[in-house]
């Protein structure tokens, strides 16, 4: 029954953006129809054929394999005891090593090589231009502001449909240092691998469906002649300017995450005090997204014991950051390992099905965050100045965008599990 659930999600999320499309005459079903498809063929390679499952369970373990390197460089600087303080010197440490490595990668050509050819994919079966395949194909890899440099040359001559198709992809995916983080936390890896690969053609479906093109793009029908632009003088080089991009995104996530859980803490506690004047005792940030998120956590397939929770990590997500929504996730997983352990009494924690955990860890997989609107506008309008109105008048359609990439993406996942 939930999985049939999850496929009417699928079709609420789609026909939700229609409705809202900007020009209904003018979208092209094709590319919505084979942005469906390699979705769903993805999912099905990796969640239903034997030997996709295995795959991806053996590239998430040699992934977490190479990620738990980092514990060396870790151990060395922080001492013995560094697992005692998980975030800060163990998950915050493989952001470094990883982004470290992602520029060793980059200078020897591997990653170019990797995104040319799904953006090749993106083109030829989905009719999306170079420049907005490019980026999306790129969005698995890089951040979203990272991504747009591929196309730096083109982003001025850009039509507002492919604006949107880029920043929706960066919406719809998450970095792979981010990605490294919540595999330190936990998280399977072959899911949020499999989440970040699958959004990417959603997200370009969904953008081309809720922002049609009506013009004639640049690159449109083929790849992009460009020269990109190398940044690295040798592989030392890439290793440490790698590095020291992974330790600045160390320091905004710190930061984010200290001054966001604070705020949280205070309204909370804010709330706390007028929730009784108005007879909600109960009121509180997670209270409201509980409510707020519901009916869609139960279109993504989640059982209904669990809407609640999952509810809330999607609210955090949106509100504050996914990094937030993974902790909770993992805390749940946590939770739910130790009631099956019978370490702990069944009603005493809140808990997730293996079902709900899969279905989050793919709804959670995405820069779609009201904060992520000001990064993609200050820093994709920093390599075109002259399109800064337009990002940020399609800052929130793409943020829209992007959550629903996610959701249908999630929806995949329940369809299949």
């Amino acid at each position: 029954m939930e999985r049939w659930i999850s496929l009417l999600g699928l079709g609420v999320f789609v026909g939700f953006a229609y409705l809202i499309s900007t020009n209904r005459q003018e979208v092209r079903w094709r590319t919505l129809a084979w942005g469906l498809a390699l979705q769903l063929l993805l999912g099905l390679v990796i969640l239903r054929l034997p030997l996709g499952l295995k795959l991806f369970q053996g590239l998430g373990s040699a992934v977490g394999w190479f990620l738990s390197f980092s514990d060396a460089g870790a151990e060395f600087v922080f001492g013995e005891t560094y697992t005692d303080h998980l975030i800060a010197f163990k998950v915050m440490p493989t952001i470094i090593f990883f982004s470290s490595f992602i520029a060793i990668l980059y200078y020897y050509g591997v990653l170019q090589w990797v995104i040319a050819r799904l953006a090749t994919l993106m083109i030829r079966t989905m009719k999306t231009s170079g420049g907005e395949s490019l980026v999306c194909a790129a969005n698995i890899f890089v951040g979203q502001t990272e991504a747009p440099l591929l196309v730096k040359p083109f982003l001025k001559d850009m039509t507002s449909s492919e604006l949107h198709a880029v920043m929706t992809s960066g919406f719809a995916t998450i970095a792979g240092g981010v990605m490294a983080a919540y595999i330190a936390f936990g998280i399977p890896p072959e899911h949020l691998i499999a989440a970040s690969v699958m959004s990417a053609p959603a997200a370009l479906a969904i953008s081309k469906l809720m922002y049609p093109e009506t013009e004639i793009a640049v690159t449109a029908g083929d790849h992009i002649k460009t020269k990109i632009e190398q940044p690295y003088t040798n592989a030392i080089d890439a290793a440490t300017v790698g590095a020291l991009d992974g330790m600045k995104l160390v320091l905004n996530v710190v930061a984010m995450l200290i001054a966001f859980l604070a705020l949280v803490a205070a309204v909370n506690g804010i709330l706390g005090v007028l929730g009784p004047m108005v007879n909600l005792p109960q009121l509180s940030l997670e209270w409201i997204f509980s409510l707020v998120f519901a009916p869609v956590a139960w279109l993504m397939g989640v059982s209904w014991a669990d809407v609640g929770q999952v509810a809330i990590l999607l609210g955090k997500k949106t509100v504050l950051t996914e990094f937030i929504a993974y902790l909770d996730l993992r805390t749940l997983m946590e939770n739910t390992a130790k009631v099956t352990a019978n370490q702990a009494p069944p009603n005493a924690l809140p808990t997730l099905t293996e079902r709900s955990q899969i279905i989050a860890t793919y709804a959670l997989c995405g820069f779609s965050n009201i904060a992520s609107v000001g990064i993609q506008i200050g820093g994709i309008g920093a390599l075109a100045p002259e399109r800064q109105h337009d990002l940020a008048r399609l800052g929130v359609r793409a943020l829209v965008a992007g959550s629903l990439a996610c959701f249908m993406t999630a929806c995949i996942a329940g369809l299949l599990i």
